[in-house]
């Protein structure tokens, strides 16, 4: 009986090979450890990001150095912007032709010459035209940053990766005004530019030891470039960036060139879109956004994007124009928000690898709502502390909701899309943020003016406490020896400028309310994404 089942078994051999489920190839892991190279690429990401906000508080010494107006220093900061913003979605086709590590090694030394370039600026056109160089070098680190640290660390401990990446995104933009300030006062505006050199010399040296690019990153290029795509997406983000950045000023759409500039900002959009859906080779594939959780991502992210903005954009306004405080003062009680920031970043980090991400992020949201609101009850007699306190529970929600919103709108997306995808992420994060600006900034002189015109209704010459007011204003005046009649006129001076300070107060407690309501309105947004795995 046994040898017939000799041959039955050896015939059936062979087959085996031919039933057996294909082998899958392991996943990529970079030769390098991941530590060191999270070290290298977000010691130039934080270079870049405080880069993008250093500049803010020495614009006034920028324009008397270099002989310009308050208006045309501005456009330090805007043309900066529109550089940036353009390379942000272009990053990942860039990408496709000539590898990450060659991309970021580029960008290091573009960022690098050009920050050298702006510390020896003669005038304000090369002042200009070395910030633009900046804003290309620097637009494509952070979504290669981003892109680079999901794939080198595995799913599981995504939110770890996404915590040193947000104690770059988020501290940087808090301590870049009061380094500034620091910096321009002690030594010269042109420091805040030279800081960079050895920062640039060692992120160029750590990514050229540390960083490898994936087997699939790399793909023969066999098409035209998508000139008209890129065209279309420069006139966008370009026409888009300068109608936020100086439409207040140009009081928005009474003035014909915004009006014209909002026009080229649609129409570009719209050609923009169908350009890039139709086309083989798009510079950016939108085809990402199908997926349910990048998009409930990158929603989220661009409304966090204008509330966190409009937050660090309001208070040293407040503190500067209402309070008296000087811009290193005002800087020093705003940066303890980095504080809470860095730790929540690491608290995040670790509860992401163990709990929900739909938890933290809600919770996060709900924290920063909080904070914000409590913002909106400030006064003009307060003390530093209660700038403070709010100041750095507001940074400890942040690190709630960039860690989990992140490895969220990223988890269930292929590696191969994460490099696409983080460029579109980070730009709607930095559209967010500076429709945010725009919104705070108009509300706030719109709301002011509303105010007042309610508070001076109320100031009648038959009211009692009006002319109680002014005659205490006029006696004590007279005790200086002042005449009857100037010190009148100065009290209902000095009256005026009390009704102007408390509108304007009014007006930075409706910001306030409108950004913490924003935020807790987006906490039923979380229930959108689906659950990701941490494997």
């Amino acid at each position: 009986m046994s040898s017939p089942s000799a041959p039955n078994s050896s015939a059936a051999t062979p087959l085996a090979p031919a039933v057996a489920p294909e082998v899958q190839p392991a996943p990529w892991v970079p030769s390098a450890n991941r530590w060191m190279i999270a070290v290298s690429v977000m010691t130039a990401t934080f270079m870049v990001v405080l880069d993008s906000s250093v500049a803010n508080v020495a614009l006034p010494h920028i324009a008397g150095s270099l002989s310009a107006s308050t208006d045309e220093s501005t456009w330090v900061l805007t043309s900066y912007l529109v550089s940036n913003a353009i390379m942000l979605p272009a990053t990942s086709w860039i990408t496709g032709r000539i590898g990450r590590k060659r991309l970021l090694v580029l960008s290091i030394i573009l960022f690098t010459a050009a920050s050298l370039l702006c510390g020896l600026a003669i005038n304000m056109p090369m002042l200009i035209l070395a910030r633009i160089l900046q804003g290309v070098g620097g637009g494509g680190m952070q979504p290669l940053a981003q892109a680079i640290l999901l794939e080198s660390f595995p799913p599981r401990e995504h939110g770890t990766a996404m915590a040193v990446y947000g104690i770059g995104i988020v501290v940087a933009p808090v301590i870049g005004p009061t380094l500034g300030g620091w910096i321009t006062d002690s030594y010269s505006w042109r420091w805040i530019f030279y800081i960079n050199l050895p920062v640039g010399v060692l992120a160029l040296f750590l990514a050229g030891m540390f960083i490898e690019d994936p087997p699939y990153i790399l793909r023969k290029f066999q098409g035209a470039i998508d000139y008209l795509g890129f065209g279309f997406m420069a006139v966008w983000l370009g026409s888009l960036q300068l109608v936020l950045d100086k439409g207040q000023e140009s009081d928005w759409f009474g003035a014909v060139w915004i009006r014209w500039m909002a026009f080229l900002s649609i129409a570009a959009f719209f050609s923009f879109l169908v350009r890039e859906l139709r086309s083989r080779d798009p510079i950016v594939q939108l085809q990402v956004l199908r997926n349910r959780n990048f998009a409930t991502g990158t929603l989220i992210t661009a409304i966090y994007g204008f509330i966190l903005y409009g937050v660090t954009a309001l208070l040293p306004l407040f503190l500067q124009t209402l309070i008296g405080y000087p811009a290193l003062d005002s800087g020093l009680a705003v940066s303890p928000r980095g504080i809470g920031s860095m730790l929540s970043m690491l608290v995040a980090g670790w509860l992401s690898e163990h709990l929900d991400g739909r938890t933290l992020l809600g919770i996060g949201l709900a924290i920063f709502g909080v904070s914000t609101l409590w913002l909106s009850r400030l006064n003009l007699g307060i003390a530093m502390t209660s700038i403070i306190w709010p100041n750095i529970i507001n940074g400890f929600a942040g690190g709630f909701v960039f860690v989990p919103l992140t490895t969220m709108a990223m988890g269930r997306l292929r590696r191969e899309e994460i490099g696409n995808a983080s460029g579109i992420y980070n730009l709607m994060r930095n559209i967010g943020g500076s429709v945010g600006i725009a919104t705070v900034t108009t509300l706030l002189v719109r709301r002011s003016q509303i105010h007042q015109s309610y508070l001076v209704a109320h100031l009648t010459a038959d009211a009692q406490a009006v002319g109680t007011t002014v005659a205490g204003f006029a006696a004590h005046l007279s005790t200086f020896g002042f005449d009857p009649t100037t010190a009148h006129r100065a009290a209902l001076g000095a009256l005026y400028q009390m009704v102007g300070q408390q509108a304007s107060l009014m007006a930075y407690m409706d910001n306030f309310a409108v950004l913490g309501y924003l935020a807790l309105f987006s906490v039923p947004l979380v229930l959108l994404f689906q659950r990701v795995g941490r494997h």
